[in-house]
């Protein structure tokens, strides 16, 4: 898609109605309707760990020694003592999982999402999972993929690729589907419910809008796309901007509504706060491409690189002075990182990695429940200090054990 002009793009509105409308200004608002196909490909990876003993005997026993010797834990007493369980869900094997939520007037009550149309709910906290599905989704031939979730109150709201959006005001009782303009830049890959009837969306050439009305209509919250944005400012000193038609690999909110998004190809990131008319590139400080960023639990900015690479913002909020920490990703890529408090934090990564901090990211340690676990973990979530969740392919899904 060609990048879109400032002046265009800032006039995106997106009526609820479904007959077409002619734009007659750099304001003008538009249908909203279905885009085509698209498929989905991920691939695992699996490891294999292993355990030794020693045992000590000969001639201490000969001469009459009483040796007290440690208790050795099985591998499944180690499971038991890890503080994630593997979830068995209703799924085929390849689906990709991509995010869950809660309703937060009924804590117990959650949706999980992913590749192949898939959307499991669960009534008992995420301990068992049952398949839902969507009528007004399932229309048309196509094998949607179900990118983001989100709930205030009963009220929520799904995006997907192709463009598809879902709204339910009874807590996932019942969805309906708002048709989305085929003018839409990008595909949606975020959504975020901010209020009553209010949400906010986010594509991944980096339109942002906004709703006020239940998505009756939307207003664009910048004037352009990125690749607008950088192709106007390549002499800003941005690595990999020049003339750039790419898009989003990752796009993360914070609670505050700031926003930090690495590029496809992870030469550089960007960031958005309310307000702010148009998205901020910024240079990464490492060699090796970003392959995701996000918040912190106290504000910050958290970073990690392809090969395993971490790095902390030195400051709260929007940074680009970063600190490396010392992680033992043994050479795997790390994914995501998940904050159950300002001091305790997750990291996931390739070939099941599973690592824990509790002094605010200054000493890991692994956890080895996901050792045997033959998938990628790429997302962790804490919906609070309770309740948490780790994705990985293949329909893997771990939950916190609080």
């Amino acid at each position: 898609m060609a990048a879109a002009s400032s002046q265009q793009f800032a006039g995106l509105a997106l009526p609820r109605n479904r007959s077409s409308t002619a734009a007659s200004s750099q304001r003008a608002a538009f249908t909203r309707a279905s885009c085509s196909s698209s498929s989905d490909q991920n691939q695992g990876s699996s490891v294999g760990c292993g355990g030794r003993r020693s045992f000590l005997g000969g001639a201490a026993a000969s001469a009459g020694l009483v040796i007290a010797l440690p208790t050795l834990r099985s591998s499944a007493a180690e499971e038991q003592l890890s503080q994630w369980e593997k979830v068995p869900l209703p799924i085929d094997p390849g689906v990709v999982l991509l995010d869950l939520s809660f309703v937060p007037d009924e804590p117990n009550r959650g949706f999980l999402l992913g590749t192949r149309q898939t959307l499991l709910e669960t009534k008992d906290g995420g301990r068992s999972w049952s398949p839902r599905s969507v009528a007004s989704a399932e229309e048309e031939d196509f094998n949607y993929r179900f990118n983001s979730i989100s709930f205030k109150g009963k009220e929520g709201w799904i995006i997907g690729k192709p463009a598809i959006l879902l709204h339910t005001s009874n807590a996932g009782e019942t969805w309906e589907r708002i048709p989305l303009s085929s003018r839409l830049p990008g595909n949606p890959v975020v959504i975020q419910a901010t209020g009553d009837k209010q949400a906010e969306m986010v594509t991944d050439e980096g339109a942002i809008y906004v709703t006020s009305n239940a998505g009756y209509n939307w207003k664009a919250a910048v004037e352009e796309t990125v690749s607008a944005t950088l192709n106007r400012t390549v002499s800003s000193g941005i690595s990999g901007a020049s003339y750039y038609t790419g898009t989003f690999n990752t796009v993360n909110r914070s609670p505050q509504g700031d926003y930090v998004a690495v590029s496809s190809r992870g030469n550089f990131y960007m960031t958005w706060e309310p307000g702010q008319p148009y998205w901020q590139p910024h240079n990464r400080r490492s060699a090796r491409r970003i392959q995701n960023m996000g918040w912190r639990a106290d504000g910050g900015l958290w970073l990690v690189v392809r090969g395993g690479g971490l790095y902390l913002g030195k400051c709260l909020g929007v940074c680009e002075d970063f600190e490396e920490a010392s992680i033992p990703s043994r050479g795997f890529g790390i994914l995501d990182l998940g904050y159950r408090s300002k001091d305790e934090a997750w990291a996931a990564g390739g070939s099941g990695m599973l690592l824990k901090t509790t002094d605010g990211g200054n000493t890991w340690s692994r956890d080895r429940v996901a050792d045997s676990i033959a998938a990628n973990l790429y997302s962790v979530k804490f919906l609070d200090n309770k309740k948490g969740f780790v994705l990985g392919n293949d329909g893997v899904l771990l939950r916190y054990l609080s």
